[in-house]
């Protein structure tokens, strides 16, 4: 009996493990895609998402501890946007409140920077759907950074 529940365990965490790394998986592809589909090249960070530098902006750059003034429009693969600030409107926020995606991509930004920063679901929300997100979505943000 103890054998069959340490298998049991062991088959759950395998099985758990699995799903997360397809998950993965399945948001890389589908990141590649919208970039061959839209011809762009990105940059892969380490943590796992894509950013484009479109304009660098200066060389100092906010960390996490900073107050970021942005303008963005966040959308889909599929094109459907979520979120954006309208016209020349900003938002301002402790980067330390925002999804880890913007709190890992930001930052690649100086000053006046611009670009797209394309998020796999793990850093964005995850398996929660908010408002129009649906669960495990890939979002992409169009960024200026303003100021911080």
């Amino acid at each position: 009996m103890k054998q069959f529940f340490l298998l049991l365990v062991s088959f759950s965490l395998l099985a758990l493990g699995c799903q997360k790394e397809d998950q993965n998986e399945i948001d890389r592809n589908i990141i590649l895609k919208y970039l061959a589909d839209n011809n762009l090249t990105a940059v892969e960070d380490a943590a796992g998402f894509f950013y484009i530098i479109e304009i660098p902006g200066s060389e100092a750059k906010p960390t996490v501890a900073n107050e970021v003034t942005v303008r963005y429009k966040g959308y889909l693969p599929n094109g459907n946007v979520f979120d954006q600030t309208a016209g020349t409107n900003t938002a301002t926020f402790p980067l330390s409140n925002v999804i880890a995606g913007w709190q890992l991509g930001i930052p690649k930004f100086g000053r006046g920077g611009k670009g797209v920063l394309l998020i796999p679901s793990r850093l964005g929300y995850g398996d929660r759907a908010i408002g129009t997100i649906p669960a495990n979505s890939v979002l992409i943000f169009d960024v200026e950074l303003v100021n911080f």
